[in-house]
């Protein structure tokens, strides 16, 4: 997929790497510095989510480009190498190279990874990022990966999602009691706290569900993506915020033996791709996602913010999934400890400007 915005050049990619990388090289000295390497990048989603996958095609097209081709990383899509549920272990025993996934696909084995990504009130897609880059996530993760045999760099944002689809309107916290809805990760487990049924449907099965009325409810993506599944004809109550995750960061996933084996050029051609893609995905999202809302609503979608008291009881029930868990497993507790810190710094600050500023932007916009 052509990239919507510019692409660094190979000349951009390669600088900062050394006199070396950057000065022409005699032949045999360039064949031994930068091998010949067939990669593949195993994304957890299909084609048709251009956004997402198009990361994995933006990658390699980059990484290609900035090695003369002679580092090239096939883009495959989700089963096409593995299903989405297996991508992660697959990296990790080393069957493939690559993988671009949400760290909750791990969450069953270890929840410590859900952190990577998103939880529950967490942090927004602006708090993660500076908590990954110059908070000490990434050093935190670090520690938490390499037990897996991985490494991870982050390779875009989905920012806020939406609360879902909904047959019904929630107008209070018992309306969850007995409600089908698909949802993963922690998120199923705050929502069980209700009562709720959490049911994990495959994105291209969700339609069908909501139609037949084996799920009640269920949430995807946001509207760009939504807009696919055309769910407003059969579940037109379109709930937000999507408080299970606030900024889902997804990652690109990497063997830790392969990335360890790999020549410091290319390590770092791989850190300047990713860091562009990071920036696209939410560029992408954020300018494309107000377009399908409208187009959702004039298609029958009806949006409804979650009740107050639902937000409070959440809140709470997310406490106590996190207390629970932090009282087995030391990596949680830890990671989720220094989240929380970070994170009230962030609302700290953005208390102060950015959602002062916002809030005002907002109310005159609506003013006209």
């Amino acid at each position: 997929m052509a990239s919507d915005l510019p692409s660094l050049p190979r000349r951009a990619l390669l600088a900062g790497l050394g006199g070396a990388a950057a000065a022409p090289l005699a032949a045999p000295a360039l064949a031994q510095a930068a091998p010949e390497l067939r990669w593949r990048v195993a994304s957890a989603y299909p084609k048709t989510l251009d956004i997402l996958f198009g990361a994995s095609e933006t990658l390699g097209r980059l990484v290609g480009e900035a090695t003369d081709g002679r580092f090239q990383i096939k883009p495959l899509a989700v089963g096409e190498a593995v299903p989405a549920e297996g991508l992660i272990d697959a990296v990790a025993s080393g069957s493939l190279e690559m993988g671009h996934a949400p760290a909750t696909l791990a969450a069953a084995k270890d929840p410590t990874f859900a952190l990577a990504t998103a939880l529950p009130f967490g942090l927004n897609a602006r708090g993660q990022n500076a908590w990954w880059h110059a908070g000490g996530a990434a050093d935190l993760f670090s520690e938490v990966f390499a037990k897996q045999g991985l490494m991870s760099l982050p390779g875009g944002n989905t920012g806020a999602q939406m609360g879902g689809w909904f047959r019904r309107e929630i107008k209070t916290a018992a309306d969850l009691q007995g409600l089908k809805i698909r949802i993963a990760g922690l998120g199923a487990q705050v929502l069980a706290k209700f009562g709720a049924q959490p049911q994990a449907t495959a994105g291209p099965d969700i339609y069908a569900a909501l139609e037949s009325k084996a799920l009640d409810a269920a949430e995807w993506i946001g509207p760009y993506d939504d807009e696919k599944l055309g769910l407003q004809k059969v579940a037109p109550i379109y709930h937000y915020p999507g408080f299970w995750e606030g900024g889902a960061m997804l990652h690109f996933w990497i063997n830790a033996e392969k990335w360890k084996a790999l020549p410091k050029t290319y390590r770092a051609v791989l850190q300047s791709a990713a860091a562009q893609v990071g920036a696209e995905v939410q560029a992408k999202y954020d300018a494309r996602n107000p377009g399908a809302l409208r187009r959702l609503v004039a298609g029958g979608a009806q949006l409804r913010p979650f009740p107050q008291d639902v937000m409070e009881a959440a809140l709470k029930h997310a406490n106590d999934v996190y207390g629970e868990i932090a009282g087995k497993n030391a990596d949680f507790k830890r990671v989720y400890e220094a989240m929380k810190t970070f994170r009230n710094e962030e609302y700290l600050w953005f208390q102060v400007a950015e959602y002062t500023y916002d809030n005002f932007m907002i109310r005159a916009r609506a003013r006209g």
